[in-house]
């Protein structure tokens, strides 16, 4: 593991900034970022010891009730420390803590939030009616159904072309306490999609069943203002945990093509978004044809890829909101390899320990010894870790200690 790009002198103090959701890697790229450029960061977590609030740049840490099941003292806890600390800018991280800062905007005095409205992101956040504008726009889309509660009980047999993907229409659904997280669910066969189906509580309905696109995910990454592109990235996932689709372990930077990022500004200027987003496709292996798989109006997972290319989004982000928007988007460097290592490890175990079949991986897919060679590849190249810094090692080492006691 290497230290990538993490040095740099740090500019005069600026503005106080605060980052929500400490736990995520995002948020540590964001602490990292925002630390570097002379922004003095505060965090947001559930726990004094999460990920980011372990960075040296952490100035300070709220320790804040859980945005998903608690949003009202979320924002209560959020609001008292903006208010106690002068802080200008809050950057939520997760969808929960978007969802409970953005409806209570009003609550946080002068400081922004530099993303768009709620209903903004809820139209961004509504996979059901993504297709809808997808298609509207000329960009391909997987063949789906959505299913509501009272048809679970249904046969599904003919409703898609198997094997199939299982999606919540929203990540994050209901409303106060009872609001929950979804994730999404492969199934091969029918038999497999019914059990699916029925497993899943209400709260995650309406369902989309769509047919799975076999191929490599490409992420098109754009910061929007005023209806400008100031920053644009691109990556190609490598590898994902868990490994039949997840979130990136391992992943390229490549050039964004012309026709994707102007696909993508399409549909975020269409729902009128302001902010960083992340548009997902994935590449049909055999026809080349990019499918909408979807968008995120937050920050992601991979980030630090990004900020190592040479696109520092969160230090962009946060100078737009305060007035300075820059002149020209930054170039980046194509071919950088990023990973996360224990996400990449918990791959590489979970490659090991099940079969293809058991994993759910499509057809083609890399075979174990394929896995090992990646994963030794990665740690020979070098490839930098989104998590360890020479220049700011706490957070790999509090990461680690969280890994081993899971373990």
């Amino acid at each position: 593991m290497t230290d990538g790009s993490d040095g740099g002198p740090r500019s005069g103090e600026r503005a106080a900034v605060l980052v929500t959701d400490g736990e995520q890697r995002a948020a540590l790229a964001v602490v990292r970022s925002l630390g570097r450029a002379g922004y003095r960061v505060h965090v947001s977590a559930r726990r004094r010891r999460a990920l980011a609030a372990a960075s040296r740049w952490a100035s300070s840490v709220l320790e804040a009730p859980d945005p998903l099941r608690e949003g009202e003292a979320f924002v209560n806890a959020v609001a008292a420390h903006v208010a106690a600390h002068d802080i200008a800018v809050v950057v939520p991280v997760t969808d929960a803590s978007m969802l409970a800062l953005l409806s209570a905007r009003d609550r946080l005095g002068s400081a922004t939030i530099p993303f768009g409205s709620l209903e903004a992101f809820l139209a961004l956040a509504d996979k059901a009616g993504l297709r809808d504008r997808a298609v509207r726009l000329g960009i391909a889309f997987p063949a789906q159904r959505a299913l509501e509660w009272s048809e679970r009980s249904m046969a599904l047999a003919g409703c898609v072309r198997m094997p199939a993907v299982v999606k919540p229409a929203r990540s994050v659904a209901g409303v106060g306490a009872g609001r929950a997280k979804f994730g999404v669910e492969h199934a091969a066969t029918i038999d497999a999609l019914e059990r699916v189906v029925r497993s899943i509580p209400q709260a995650g309905y309406p369902l989309l069943i769509q047919e799975r696109i076999v191929g490599p995910g490409i992420g098109v990454f754009l910061l929007l203002w005023d209806g400008r592109i100031v920053a644009s990235f691109a990556h190609r996932r490598l590898r994902e945990k868990p490994p039949s689709g997840g979130v990136s372990v391992s992943a390229e930077s490549i050039a964004g093509t012309p026709e994707l990022i102007d696909r993508s500004r399409a549909l975020l200027t269409e729902i009128g978004w302001s902010g960083v987003a992340m548009v997902e496709y994935k590449v049909d292996q055999e026809t080349g044809t990019p499918y909408l798989m979807e968008i995120n109006g937050r920050f992601w997972g991979s980030l630090q890829l990004a900020i190592d290319a040479g696109v520092d989004f969160p230090a962009l982000l946060v100078a737009c909101a305060l007035g300075q928007v820059p002149a020209a988007a930054p170039d980046y460097r194509v071919g950088l390899r990023g990973r996360w290592w224990w996400g990449d490890v918990d791959h590489l175990i979970a490659r090991l320990r099940h079969s293809s079949t058991g994993l759910s991986l499509p057809p083609g897919a890399p075979s174990r010894a394929a896995a090992v060679g990646d994963f030794v590849s990665a740690c020979v190249r070098g490839d930098p870790d989104a998590v360890w810094r020479w220049s700011d090692p706490r957070p790999f080492l509090a990461e680690t200690a969280s890994w081993l006691r899971r373990q």
